[in-house]
């Protein structure tokens, strides 16, 4: 006889979760199947693979029959991951949707909630957290508990209305820092944000060597908060001014570590973060000081070299998002019948 708990577990979510994927190497290909192999139980997945040819072709073997696996189709704009998203949501079975970078690592509580939280939301964020904890994700894990200690984090998944992303046209894909240009354009479209700090998901940690390679362009993100980047580019002048005077440094990192201790006692935050990644928080601090000039004078060169490229946006402002939408919904002139010339009507 089944169990009851059984069978409502296998129970299908009625949500599309899409996972924005290109690769270069097949390193961690196995983990990945296993991770979709679980995941394919519980909701309808689609992978959008923007990998080499090799690699696409050793997906589509891997995956054949497990996922719907397809490449991208959106060609325009100059971040793989937006095109990626956008391709997933045109094809989108369900209007819940959940969008997961390939690191991240959902069990099916927190995904039910994600998508149950869309019933009354446009966009949800949960919270990530490194799973496990090598000492590069540590120190990363304390960036994390300033924006928790702050306000919230910027997690590598978001839930989604589709209706609402189609309302809008998508998002810039011409833009860096892709999850913060998704969010502003929800809220520019009247949107509610919901931000859930208490859905804990987990996310696989990246090498060393490429945590180590993303540490300019994280801090090239504070662009497109720029109360942030002039507080982060103050942190070597204000470390320079206080060389002199340990006393007040030590203050200073007091108090800093005290905002990231807050933040990892928020909404159930101790059960993930351990106590000791708020230890890192003074060397994330000379990190990001240090990366933050590194930013801006790639900003004087035209930016950051993505996919090819140089992007010069992290992202657009809300008021901006909102210009664009606004001329993108303005009615446009046509002659009539009676040789007036009027504005059409929004349709």
């Amino acid at each position: 006889m089944t169990d009851v708990s059984e069978a409502a577990h296998v129970v299908p979510i009625a949500a599309e979760y899409i996972l924005p994927l290109r690769w270069s190497s097949d390193e961690g290909l196995e983990e990945l199947t296993a991770y979709l192999r679980r995941l394919r139980e519980w909701v309808d997945v689609t992978v959008v693979d923007g990998s080499d040819p090799d690699c696409f072709a050793a997906h589509a073997h891997a995956w054949r029959g497990l996922v719907r696996h397809v490449p991208v189709t959106v060609a325009a704009g100059a971040n793989g991951k937006v095109r990626g998203v956008l391709t997933g949501v045109g094809m989108a079975r369900h209007e819940a949707i959940v969008i997961a970078d390939d690191d991240v690592r959902y069990d099916r509580e927190s995904l039910e909630t994600v998508v149950a939280e869309l019933a009354v939301a446009d966009l949800v964020k949960p919270q990530n957290h490194f799973a496990p904890l090598p000492w590069h994700a540590r120190w990363d894990t304390a960036r994390t508990l300033l924006n928790r200690g702050l306000g919230s984090d910027y997690p590598g998944t978001y839930g989604v209305r589709r209706t609402t992303i189609e309302a809008t046209g998508g998002y810039d894909a011409d833009v860096l820092f892709e999850n913060l240009e998704l969010e502003r354009t929800v809220r520019a479209a009247g949107g509610r944000v919901m931000s859930r700090r208490d859905i804990l998901v987990a996310r696989r940690p990246p090498s060393a060597r490429h945590f180590l390679s993303q540490r300019v362009r994280q801090a090239y993100d504070s662009f497109a908060q720029p109360w942030r980047l002039a507080l982060e580019a103050a942190i070597l002048p204000i470390l320079f001014c206080l060389r002199r005077r340990p006393g007040a440094l030590l203050a200073l990192a007091a108090v800093l570590m005290a905002v990231a201790e807050r933040g990892r006692r928020r909404d159930g935050g101790r059960a993930v973060f351990p106590a000791s990644s708020v230890v890192w928080v003074p060397l994330w601090l000379v990190e990001r000081g240090t990366a933050s000039w590194i930013a801006i004078l790639l900003r004087l060169r035209g930016g950051v070299r993505y996919g090819g490229r140089r992007l010069a946006v992290a992202a657009h402002s809300v008021r901006g998002i909102r210009r664009r939408l606004a001329a993108e919904a303005r009615p446009t002139s046509r002659p009539v019948e009676d040789g007036h010339d009027r504005d059409d009507e929004l349709r």
